[in-house]
């Protein structure tokens, strides 16, 4: 089998809200939007959305590594999202992680280059 691409599909209960957010918060490029699914990329990577999820927290595995921890998780929150755990100083050095949820409870790292 030759696989041709990679894609990581999450649920949204609002696809416009969702779509806005990943643009606005993690500089998402919109590649097809619609009500059914939506695709995006980011930084290389393809996330497909999803029309018909219920907005639950779901843990995703999906990772963001950011320059600043803590202006990201400053710009989730601006974009609708919410951390679940803000980012802490570890140790006298800048946070390297904060736990997040999008707009539609999927559950999102952003971490720093250590």
């Amino acid at each position: 089998m030759k696989v041709e691409r990679t894609k990581y599909i999450i649920w949204a209960a609002d696809m416009g809200r969702a779509v806005k957010f990943y643009r606005d918060a993690l500089g998402a490029h919109v590649v097809k939007e619609s009500e059914v699914v939506s695709e995006l990329t980011i930084a290389g990577a393809t996330i497909g959305i999803h029309g018909g999820g219920e907005g639950k927290k779901t843990w995703t595995g999906m990772s963001f590594q950011v320059a600043d921890v803590v202006e990201g998780a400053a710009e989730v929150v601006a974009a609708g999202g919410t951390c679940d755990r803000e980012p802490q100083d570890e140790d006298g050095e800048a946070p390297h992680l904060a736990m997040c949820s999008d707009t539609e409870g999927n559950q999102i790292m952003l971490t720093r280059k250590r």
